[in-house]
This record gives structure tokens, sequence and C-alpha cells, in this order.
């Protein structure tokens, strides 16, 4: 059985007439992995997220699904293989949680078997919010919505989920949370999972290959503690830090000045 990889190459793309990915292309992101999507502010990570899901015009390069170009296909053939969640969701409409991702959920019928009220059920109690499943979407918090968010996202089943910040406006419980029951989602459907991630140490926990990436360009890819180390820090994030181990082994990063201004 193969499983289906995602092969970005070549991409360059940008807003206007100025580019923000240049001839960007990564190794195969693989099925049933996370990977973190690391990089400074205003680096690329959203751009890339929006030229695959559509959002942004691909001036060169391709984005290939088991041999299907995604930057090729119309805005809608191309819903039915992956689904995007901003890091800004939309304005709330007046549906009740549940409604929501009921709505989410049927949108892909055509692709699949009929949405089934009880793993909508599941699904949000897994997230911590099934005791929101009848509230209103305009009454919730920020942090609440990006729950609600990801839930319409997973209900999908896509092929490819990529997450633009999901854990911005969420605590220290819901981003384990989260992290943990991504992980675990991606792994038992296969899915192709992209998550941008601030947190390196997040990504050196929870994810299970990392792609950090500066200037529009590839700087390197691989196992988090691969990518993550004392020289990238300090050549990408303009910072002086170690990548230690704690006291159980996991590895975590430890600022202790910035880098030196050559000028």
């Amino acid at each position: 059985m193969t499983h289906p990889v995602l092969a970005v190459s070549h991409v360059t793309a940008g807003y206007g007439g100025a580019d923000v990915l240049h001839d960007l292309s990564l190794p195969d992101l693989k099925a049933g992995e996370v990977t973190a999507l690391l990089g400074p502010n205003g680096t690329g990570k959203s751009t890339l997220l929006k030229a695959l899901a559509g959002l942004l015009r691909v001036r060169a390069g391709h984005a290939r699904l088991d041999g299907l170009d995604l930057v090729r296909l119309d805005f809608a053939t191309r819903a039915r293989h992956l689904v995007y969640l901003p890091q800004s969701l939309p304005a709330s409409v007046h549906l009740r949680v549940f409604e929501s991702v009921l709505v989410a959920a049927r949108a892909s019928e055509a692709q699949g078997p009929p949405a089934d009220l009880h793993a909508i059920d599941q699904l949000l109690a897994r997230l911590g919010i099934g005791h929101l499943a009848l509230h209103y979407l305009d009454a919730l918090s920020g942090g609440q919505k990006q729950l609600v968010g990801l839930a319409q996202a997973l209900v999908r089943r896509p092929r490819v989920l990529l997450l633009d910040e999901p854990l911005s406006a969420l605590d220290l419980n819901y981003q384990f949370h989260v992290m943990r029951l991504l992980k675990q989602e991606t792994a038992q459907h296969g899915l192709i999972t992209v998550i941008v991630l601030h947190d390196l140490n997040v990504a050196l926990q929870h994810a299970d290959r990392a792609v950090m990436i500066h200037g529009g360009r590839l700087v390197a890819a691989g196992a988090p503690a691969e990518v993550i180390t004392p020289a990238a820090l300090a050549s990408v994030y303009g910072v002086l830090g170690r990548v230690e181990a704690c006291s159980r082994g996991r590895l975590q990063v430890l600022i202790d000045d910035l880098e030196a201004d050559p000028h």
C-alpha cells in the first residue's frame, strides 16, 4: 500500500508585484505526519499555506499530491482534497457550534458517507468543547472559536490539513490538548498535516517533522531536533540560544541573548 505525499517544488508566490516565496521546494510531506512550519514573522509561512489552499496565485512551481497538481486545480476541486484553517477566522455567523460543524461535514458528503451526528459529538468532546455544542458561535471567545474551526476542518477528513497558528488564542492546557489530538488524528486517518508554529518547544515535543523557512526560502527540513539548532536560532531568529534536554530527557529551547548586530 502506498501512502500519499505532498511534493512542493519551485514555488514562487507573493502579493501584488512582490514575491514572498522564491523558488521554494520542500522535501516530500508524508501522510500520517505532523509537519511544523517554522520561521520568523514575515518570512512566508502563511503565504505558503495560502498558496497551497488556492487563496493566492502561484506564479511558478507545483504542489503535487500523488501526481495531482493542486495549484493547477480550481478552488472547488482543490477543496475536495485540502482544508485550510486561517489564523484569523471569519466573522461568526449566528449558528450553534454543532450546526456549524454539521455544515462543514455536509460540505464533504459528495466525497464520502453522510455526516455522522454521533461522530460530531465525539469530535467536539475530544476537543474539549462538547459542552459548547448548543452555544452560538458569535458568543464564543477567540480561543473557543479556534477550537470550533479546528473541528470544522477535521470533520471534513481532508487528505491535506493546513493550519495557520491554531494555538495562538489557546491557553497552555488547550495547546497541549490540541497538539496531542492533531497527532492522533493525523496518524489514524493518514492526513498530511502542516501547522505553522511560533513556539519551537511545541514543535520539538509534538511534531514529527519540521520545515524552517526564512526570506521565502528553505533553511532546513527534517526531524525537529535536526532543524531547531543553536545555529538556526542565531541565523534565522537572531538570538543566541541552546537546545538542551530537561530532566525527563525532552529537548527544549533556552534563549540567552540577542545575536549581536554585525553593523
